[in-house]
């Protein structure tokens, strides 16, 4: 068994001494009430990370001010004197169980939200009298950003005029002198107030494309006045708020950057613009040198997003040469999170020098006893997190609603209490659950952990359902790892799991179930209507991309743009085929999270992938296929081969069979409509925490 001596050692940031070398990183989640102070579910949150080893906890962004640095209408704030109570109390929280408390100070700049400005102001004091108030805001969200995208909406604040952000305000203005002077004195007071709440330290963030890194770069920062201009003057915003807080919080009071070591613009074709590592290390010394305390280094900005909040197919580690130059760089204690997913993986890049501390959000949304499960030489057991971005997409669904963000693999996010509590009450009775895919094997945790007798019936000769799939793409064999853990935590609860077996109603009455759930997913859809649906050279994407054949050196049309139909033209492309995607829609994979498009786009079309958007397919021949577009003109192609990627429906016809043994049968997952892996397990878990 391997020892993680050096991630379990203890270490000093300035005069704070944290336990061990692990760090939650900043991730919003929207858990903070309208006026800026945690609710219960928030310090439950962060409390289950203290209570699962975590050194040093950062908890999401904090805004510095109400009137216009607000992200989120229910993100944390230290912007008044009311604040400092409440923090207070999630400081005790949190220290009561050995770790640190960092509050990561915040203001969005040209990355901000329109429509919370002037909108908090108004609506925190009346609150207290109207508690209904936050439910109107929530309800008029959509028509303020419907507004915002018209950009019938008030500007915000940017270093200066210029380019929008890729995802942020629709109107920005440029900050006058003034305004300048006044956010640098809202960030020195909200590191105050952090003080006096005993929170230990305070995070300046100046990555990720938010304000501070806004000053930072050439790219943003066009002012010509002493904040703007020369490397020095850039750096002022920053300096003098460092300098500020040093002042009035005593040197001994610990402040961590983070930086982005590099904006990464090339990586999106513009190396033209921003900064890169030189620079990136140049202003990491400087800040050593102004007496800040760490460095937690990041990288790039919303215009580059991928490369911050990376998806499945990046590889963990694959940033670390930034980490290891900005350590190269300074004396001070640096932070990272680079795709670290295991305790070895971290051990590794502590002992090689890579980086001082192991920084992670989602490992720790995924799993919040990741540190205790390393810690007690039960790495097996920890829940991987597969970088699907289900995180990041339910927040930005949930936070213009007022509900939390989620994670596809943790159902006990924002439900601490009751996920780690379940209810004892299966009393040993028997459930079947037919299916061994993420959506089946979730049910069966959360119903072993209530007690019941649970046997998982899977026809295939291993786990996984259609991940085994969606696994064989190119770049995303991680997606099985969610199968590896659930089988884990599932044998770890008494579950028996039995693979090779067709689920037929003698099968199952034998097991005398109480209740059945039915979680065999979800069938290709294969549309009769179309003439040569059933030509030999038709294939599904599921038959590409589990091997069952793959063309070679042809013309090959690929029937449907989503995240199965790029998958499956990368794999083709790959191959030597020629490959032309044929999409009905307006834009390509219009269902999907914009990141796993761009990520896709970005190797698909330098392998030469072609896309007919407004078309859709008319009929299949033996060497062409005729399609239509928009206007109603219909073109041939020359085809060798035909995938269809047109989306899936339920499969679900051992329902009658089922219901004939018990009225307790239940579709999860897929079975009840097709989804996410995210969409699938919480189905499958609230249908498995309502079955009495």
């Amino acid at each position: 068994m391997m020892s993680y001596d050096i991630l379990f050692s203890p270490i000093k940031i300035g005069t704070m001494t944290v336990k061990n070398r692990v760090v939650m990183e900043p991730a919003e989640f929207s858990l903070g009430q309208i006026n800026g102070c945690p609710t219960e579910r928030m310090m439950d949150y962060y409390e289950e990370r203290a209570k699962g080893g975590v050194g040093l906890i950062m908890p999401g962004i904090c805004r510095v001010n109400d009137m216009g640095a607000a992200s989120t209408f229910t993100q944390l704030s230290m912007s008044s004197d009311y604040h400092i109570a409440p923090m207070r109390e999630m400081a005790a929280r949190i220290h009561r169980h050995g770790a640190k408390l960092c509050i990561q100070l915040h203001h969005p700049g040209r990355q901000g939200y329109a429509s919370s400005i002037n909108t908090l102001p108004v609506i925190i004091p009346l609150v207290k009298r109207l508690p209904g108030l936050p439910d109107l805001l929530f309800k008029a969200t959509p028509v303020l950003l419907a507004l915002e995208q018209k950009r019938i909406c008030f500007s915000v604040q940017s270093p200066s005029g210029g380019e929008l952000a890729a995802h942020g305000a629709t109107r920005i203005h440029a900050m006058s002198s003034r305004a300048v002077k006044k956010l640098i004195r809202d960030y020195i007071d909200a590191a105050v107030r952090c003080k006096k709440a005993d929170v230990d330290a305070v995070e300046l963030h100046g990555t990720h494309g938010y304000m501070i890194q806004q000053f930072l770069s050439p790219h943003t920062n066009k002012r010509t006045d002493e904040y703007g201009g020369s490397f020095e003057n850039r750096l002022r915003f920053l300096r003098e708020i460092v300098e500020g807080i040093k002042k009035e919080c005593g040197t001994d009071f610990p402040v961590i950057v983070r930086l982005s070591a590099d904006e990464m613009y090339d990586r999106i074709g513009h190396p033209d613009k921003g900064y890169g590592l030189e620079e990136g290390k140049k202003i990491a010394k400087r800040l050593e040198e102004l007496g800040v305390d760490a460095i937690d280094v990041s990288s790039a900005c919303y215009d580059a997003y991928n490369f911050w909040l990376e998806p499945t197919s990046f590889e963990p580690g694959w940033r670390a040469h930034l980490a290891q130059a900005i350590r190269e760089t300074v004396n001070i204690p640096v932070i990272a999170a680079n795709i670290i997913r295991s305790p070895a993986q971290a051990e590794q890049q502590l002992s090689e020098g890579v980086q001082d501390l192991v920084g992670s959000a989602r490992n720790f949304i995924c799993d919040p006893h990741w540190a205790k499960k390393a810690q007690e030489g039960r790495p097996e057991d920890i829940r991987r997190c597969i970088g699907c971005l289900y995180c990041i997409e339910s927040f930005i669904a949930n936070a213009g609603v007022g509900k939390p963000g989620a994670c596809a693999l943790n159902m006990g996010v924002a439900d601490e209490k009751r996920y780690f509590d379940p209810p004892q009450d299966g009393d040993r009775r028997s459930i079947v659950v037919i299916g061994a895919g993420p959506a089946g094997l979730t049910a069966a945790v959360a119903l072993a952990r209530r007690n019941f007798a649970v046997t998982v019936l899977e026809q295939n000769d291993r786990p996984g359902g259609q991940v085994i799939t969606a696994a064989a793409g190119h770049l995303k064999e991680k997606l099985y790892w969610c199968i590896e853990d659930l089988v884990t935590a599932a044998k770890k609860c008494g579950v028996t799991i039995r693979c090779g077996v067709r689920a037929d109603e003698e099968t199952v009455r034998k097991l005398q179930p109480y209740a059945i759930l039915l979680a065999t997913g979800a069938v290709p859809v294969r549309p009769r209507s179309i003439p040569g649906i059933g030509l030999a050279h038709v294939h599904t994407a599921n038959e590409i991309l589990n091997g069952e054949t793959v063309p070679e050196k042809q013309d090959v049309a690929v029937i449907g743009s989503g995240l199965t139909g790029l998958e499956v033209a990368e794999v083709l492309a790959l191959r030597g085929n020629k490959v032309t995607v044929i999409e009905a829609a307006d834009r390509i994979a219009p269902k999907a999270w914009f990141q796993h498009v761009d990520d896709a786009l970005s190797r698909l079309r330098p392998l030469g992938v072609q896309f007919r958007l407004h078309t859709s397919l008319c009929e299949i021949t033996k060497d062409n296929i005729i399609v239509r577009d928009a206007a109603g003109k219909k073109d041939t192609l020359p085809c060798g081969s035909v995938v269809l990627a047109m989306g899936v429906r339920p499969e679900k016809s051992l329902l009658d069979a089922m219901q004939n043994i018990t009225v307790r049968t239940f579709l999860i997952g897929d079975a009840a409509g097709g989804g996410s892996i995210g969409k699938a397990n919480h189905s499958a878990y609230h249908m498995a925490m309502q079955i009495v």
